[in-house]
């Protein structure tokens, strides 16, 4: 099947991209508005976009009205992306549902906040990874914000470091997003092989 742009409309894009470009990495993103309200939502659309200086980029989709995280980002121009571990699943996946912009997520899926330290949104205690940012740039592109911001801090877990500067992956037990459902990532190989994990 060929698909040229003329004829996206007549198809659900968004399935036909999401089911091909997987697994993709969960960016679990804290932050706070300008009174201190609390809100954390992961996405899928995330990415590094440099590292010097080292800048993380997640993709922010349009609905009804500016979703939180955007709003919040734009307000305050902090963040955290906090990485999703296969024990924080079930409490990620609460939090991207749609609620009010006055309703705590930390609170609704019983995440424990960590404090942290040079910006005012929490980091997820539990997670291996977290990357304390702040706001380089918004892009818009289309019905979209593409945002862009620069690590200011890197939180590690111990038990997940390798020396020399390495993460664990399997200590990480990191998962993606596939196109409606999730995937562990767990098996690991080099290149170039004959064979492939069962």
């Amino acid at each position: 099947m060929l698909l040229h742009k003329s004829e996206f409309g007549d198809h659900d894009m968004g399935k036909l991209v999401k089911g091909a470009i997987v697994p993709r990495p969960i960016a679990w993103v804290s932050t706070m508005d300008s009174e201190g309200g609390r809100n954390l939502a992961p996405f899928s659309f995330f990415t590094v976009a440099s590292m010097d200086p080292l800048t993380l980029a997640i993709s922010v989709g349009a609905q009804e009205r500016e979703k939180d995280t955007a709003f919040n980002i734009r307000q305050t121009e902090e963040f955290v992306i906090n990485i999703v571990s296969e024990s924080l699943a079930n409490a990620m996946h609460e939090t991207s549902k749609d609620y009010e912009p006055s309703e705590d997520e930390f609170a609704v899926a019983e995440v424990t906040e960590a404090e942290s330290v040079y910006v005012k949104p929490p980091r997820v205690m539990a997670s291996p990874v977290s990357f304390e940012c702040r706001l380089t740039q918004v892009m818009e592109i289309g019905s979209s914000n593409l945002i862009l911001g620069e690590v200011i801090a890197y939180h590690l877990r111990d038990d997940v470091y390798m020396d020399p500067d390495k993460v664990d992956p399997r200590k990480l037990e990191a998962i993606g997003r596939m196109a409606g459902d999730y995937t562990l990532v767990r098996d690991f190989f080099s290149l170039p092989t004959d064979t492939f994990p069962e």
